[in-house]
């Protein structure tokens, strides 16, 4: 039983409450319940009244009640506390929900791609390995395409589109296979130049695949957007491979492509 005249110390009446004697303390700090006075010894003792509003405020933050509206809610009438409660209950229900939502978003995570790309995507990754793709190449084609979804959403269908085709031609993934094995090359190898040419007039064969969406206006950023999609990976690549990225680029400006300069 807690005495009736000289009450409890901080320690008992935390434990009474059913809460450490750092919450009462910080509980004194926002307000929430004032600070006995001390006894002859020196110590704060905690009466019934006391006990009871650390109850009422332990209670009330427990159920999700912040802080800063639990003294005006432990202030108001009735009526007053009621429709408080009320906003109180709303507002857990939409982080009840948010908090679902995001336990779900971190189930999907755990299948990877299929969190960031959709499905028509994951069926050009999944023929790439069908097709003896290598696994590095095929993991920088899917990052490739959450950065496209992300930065160019707008030339995002036509990126896939212009993929499906490609891989139903073997001319395109043979050379685009041995593009990959030229990491191994000497920048200076003349097997570049002679790729980048059989790569580009491939890639011109099917120009309709490179045109613009329809409608589509320039934007200021665009040669950064580009940049961060087609040159992805390639600061970590040897610079052959950069070397044949750039001349395919530019035999493809040079018939006409809209290819942004880097």
């Amino acid at each position: 039983m807690v005495p009736s005249t000289n009450g409890v110390t901080i320690g008992q009446a935390a434990a009474f409450a059913g809460v450490t004697v750092k919450t009462v303390r910080h509980y004194h700090q926002h307000g929430l319940l004032a600070e006995p006075r001390r006894d002859s010894s020196g110590y704060r003792r905690y009466g019934s009244a006391d006990l009871l509003r650390l109850v009422q405020v332990r209670t009330l933050a427990a159920a999700g009640v912040p802080l800063a509206e639990v003294g005006p809610l432990l202030d108001a009438d009735t009526e007053q506390f009621a429709a408080a409660l009320t906003d109180v209950e709303r507002r857990l229900t939409e982080r009840i929900a948010d908090l679902i939502a995001r336990r779900d978003t971190l189930r999907q995570l755990a299948d990877g791609d299929r969190l960031l790309l959709p499905g028509r995507a994951l069926a050009i990754l999944d023929r790439l390995t069908e097709l003896g793709f290598d696994p590095d190449y095929t993991a920088g084609q899917r990052e490739a395409m959450v950065l496209a979804r992300a930065l160019a959403p707008e030339f995002f269908d036509l990126f896939l589109t212009q993929l499906e085709h490609r891989l139903d031609d073997p001319e395109f993934i043979d050379l685009t296979k041995r593009g990959w094995d030229a990491q191994s090359w000497d920048p200076d190898d003349p097997r570049i130049d002679e790729l980048a040419s059989a790569l580009a007039d491939n890639l011109l064969a099917n120009r309709e695949l490179l045109a613009m969406p329809a409608g589509y206006q320039p934007r200021s950023d665009d040669a950064s957007r580009y940049g961060l999609i087609n040159h992805h990976r390639e600061g970590q690549a040897p610079t052959s491979w950069a070397r044949l990225n750039a001349l395919v680029e530019a035999k493809l400006r040079s018939a006409g492509v809209p290819i942004p300069y880097q």
